[in-house]
């Protein structure tokens, strides 16, 4: 089978599946409705701050704090893409079609990753403008400088967060197993690392850590993370490819 009527099939596959088009939304809401709500949190209690964490405020990240629940959305799709072929049994039937596991897999990851970076994208930048909305006179400008990077930023943050699950769920094969992982990992374990001094430095090499220094625009006083946005969003790319050479060397390797 061709590469292209692989990458038409893959597509027939992922919007014909309804849990799809749950996640994504959800992904889409809980973000912008988190971040709204955390901006006009954050303005109302802006007087109260001290002069150091006035300084430290940060407009621009405080209308991506939706995204720390959303990127749970996202990855319950990158899994749902890659293992629900092998939780209903339909993987023997693709590779009977595909035999070329590597194209079969890519294929999938390639419209997966377009499909997540759009919805990423969008909900990056509405999350920011409503944000914004929220905060009044505390709002940052598109135009202001690190704001564009760290918005596009915001969007490349949550596709990556889908990819690197889809490695995730590549490897294991199971989504409970895959879930059972990844969340705990993303909402408790690096949470724990990197806000534990014994454990800080190694928590801010973790995927989600790391790639969200992008959406940061002000950097905080007591920062000293030794790389800037780009460089940690580096680190994350680096997570997901190997996630994702780890997934096709699995496929590889074992029978279905």
């Amino acid at each position: 089978m061709a590469a292209t009527q692989v990458v038409r099939s893959e597509w027939t596959k992922i919007r014909s599946v309804a849990s799809t088009v749950w996640t994504l939304s959800l992904a889409v809401l809980v973000t912008i409705a988190l971040g709204m709500l955390i901006s006009a949190l954050s303005k109302n209690e802006y007087d109260s701050l001290s002069a150091r964490d006035q300084l430290s405020f940060d407009p621009t990240f405080i209308s991506f704090a939706g995204m720390s629940l959303g990127q749970l959305a996202m990855i319950v799709f990158g899994v749902l893409v890659v293992s629900n072929e092998y939780s209903s049994g339909m993987i023997r039937t693709s590779l009977a079609a595909v035999p070329q596991r590597g194209t079969l897999l890519f294929s999938k990851v390639a419209v997966a990753t377009l499909l997540a970076l759009v919805v990423g994208m969008a909900t990056s930048f509405a999350a920011f403008f409503l944000g914004q909305a929220m905060l009044g006179d505390l709002r940052a400008q598109i135009g202001d400088p690190g704001v564009l990077r760290a918005v596009l930023g915001g969007g490349l943050y949550m596709t990556l967060i889908a990819m690197f699950s889809m490695g995730v769920a590549a490897m294991l094969r199971s989504p409970m197993l895959s879930l059972g992982i990844l969340m705990p990992f993303f909402f408790l374990i690096s949470n724990i690392l990197g806000n534990v001094s014994a454990t800080e430095k190694i928590g801010r090499y973790l995927p989600d850590q790391a790639g969200s220094k992008v959406m940061q625009v002000v950097t905080p006083v007591d920062d000293d993370t030794p790389y800037g946005p780009w460089g940690g969003l580096g680190i994350m790319v680096l997570w997901v490819i190997a996630a994702l050479v780890g997934g096709y060397v699995l496929l590889r390797r074992r029978d279905a």
